[in-house]
């Protein structure tokens, strides 16, 4: 089966989120459940420079705005997944990431930045750009790809299915009207029943009124996404597409995230010989400039700085944490950025409690790594989740995670109740209502278990047990793709 999975990041070349990390894991999973994969990207610099070995497909010529289009193919890394590289200066090559400029404005041309890759891959699943390899399947990534499935389906000759997989609900590629004929599709296409949204273009409509099948990252969001609280105005439609929606759980790469390889932390260990950890932590809290104390329970957030996040509730939820009569007293580290606000806060969280609370406003992936590892606990205390991948790094680090139990957090995460313990089963600690009150709560009942060496050690030894390896998602992704290829020929045959 050949598969040509089309979105704009990439691990380890751009990323942004978590994303990256679908795509840079899910297409050598594929591979290794015996698919023909390859990838279609933006030519950011960074996947310009990175994608070895490339050869010149075809010249498309002058393309949305752009005078010279190039289509490129190569190789992520020497035997690594196939590529496609749409090679066009004057829209991709420029600093900053794939949807902000250094100063953190949008990208003025950004409908025709990703309505020139969801064109290409569409001609690609059309045969129309690579005589030599046409792929039975074109899988688009969130709201930057989903355009391919509006272009592929006014092109009576693709004969890919064409799957689309949520990443986000909440951010989707929405624009003015008027400026849908730079898109060059059918004017039919921009009604309420298409891609019209709110009196806007909706590019995630384009993915989900126009795939043949349709997932989210996790089990529970896709229940959640097709209800009024976490449809984002979108629910109707996605109750409309009733089965064709699915979720299928994201996977940890293991040869990336596993604390018994990990050459990005100070002490390598593993769930037979957890005696590294603790050596971890002392060199995290050193490096944070938080008191050196094993026994002080520290709590750790490595996230994007947003109320999405719940981030703001933590704030709130802060001095409950702090003024805990723990030995030595827990304690704080955050890494990440984004909204200036939140960044304010946790700065002044830091200066007002120094060696208990530690900022880096940052994203950093070598830090990351030694945070899950040094770390005793990671907090998610999100108000949406689509999957999450955070918390399947901290069980695999035998980092206990705090999550609110919503998303792809409440597929992953068991919650240390009575029974749950008892039965040990338990993972971790859970919370419902998305307020203070419920987090420092949850907040509370991990630092009283970490005073139970016992029962701390239950709870990391069963995280670090759990499987959710990407060969299970690739599995389930195959069975997809065989699903939506014979809906799409029985639906040839009518």
């Amino acid at each position: 089966m050949k598969v040509l999975h089309a979105a704009a990041e990439v691990y380890p070349l751009v990323k942004t989120g978590g994303l990256a990390d679908v795509l840079g894991a899910l297409p050598e999973a594929l591979i290794a459940a015996g698919a023909d994969v390859r990838l279609v990207l933006p030519g950011l610099p960074a996947i310009l420079a990175g994608v070895e070995r490339q050869r010149v497909v075809c010249e498309i010529g002058a393309a949305f705005g752009a005078g010279r289009v190039t289509l490129r193919l190569g190789r992520l890394a020497p035997g690594g997944v196939a590529a496609y590289v749409i090679d066009a200066p004057y829209l991709y090559q420029r600093p900053g990431n794939p949807y902000l400029a250094p100063d953190g404005s949008e990208w003025m041309d950004s409908l025709q930045r990703f309505g020139l890759l969801g064109w290409v891959a569409a001609h690609l699943a059309a045969g129309e750009l690579d005589p030599g390899w046409t792929p039975d399947v074109l899988h688009a990534h969130d709201w930057h790809a989903a355009m391919a499935c509006a272009y592929a389906a006014c092109h009576p000759g693709t004969r890919a299915a064409t799957v689309y997989t949520i990443h986000n609900l909440a951010y989707q590629g929405l624009f003015p009207e008027d400026d849908f004929h730079l898109l060059g599709l059918p004017s039919r296409l921009m009604v309420p029943v298409g891609l019209e949204f709110h009196g806007q273009l909706s590019f995630m409509k384009a993915g989900l009124k126009y795939a043949d099948r349709i997932t989210t990252v996790s089990p529970n969001y896709a229940r959640e996404i097709a209800t009024e609280a976490f449809g984002c105005g979108l629910d109707g439609v996605i109750r409309a597409r009733g089965a064709d929606v699915s979720g299928i759980l994201n996977g940890v790469d293991g040869t990336v995230w596993n604390p018994a390889t990990d050459r990005l932390i100070p002490v390598p260990y593993s769930a037979a010989a957890l005696g590294g950890k603790a050596l971890c932590k002392a060199a995290l809290q050193h490096e944070f400039g938080l008191a050196v104390d094993a026994g002080a329970p520290l709590f750790a957030v490595v996230s994007r700085l947003t109320s999405q996040k719940g981030l703001d509730l933590l704030l709130d939820a802060l001095p409950a944490l702090l003024d805990f009569p723990a030995a030595g007293g827990p304690q704080l580290a955050v890494q990440g950025n984004g909204d200036p606000a939140l960044e304010a806060a946790f700065a002044a969280a830091a200066a007002m409690h120094p060696g208990r609370v530690a900022v880096r406003l940052v994203y950093d992936e070598a830090l990351a790594h030694r945070m899950m590892a040094g770390a005793d606990a990671l907090l998610v205390p999100s108000r949406f989740e689509p999957c999450g991948l955070t918390q399947l790094y901290a069980l695999r680090y035998g980092t206990v995670p705090v999550v609110r139990h919503v998303g792809g957090l409440a597929d992953t995460v068991v919650g240390a109740s009575e029974a749950a313990v008892q039965a040990g089963l338990a993972t971790g600690f859970m919370f419902g209502p998305a307020t203070p009150a419920a987090l420092a709560q949850a907040l509370l009942q991990a630092v009283a278990a970490h005073g139970q060496p016992a029962l701390w050690r239950q709870l990391m030894l069963r995280g670090m047990a759990q499987n959710f390896s990407w060969a299970s998602a690739a599995s389930q992704y195959m069975a997809l793709y065989r699903d939506a290829q014979q809906a799409l020929q029985a639906a040839n045959h009518l």
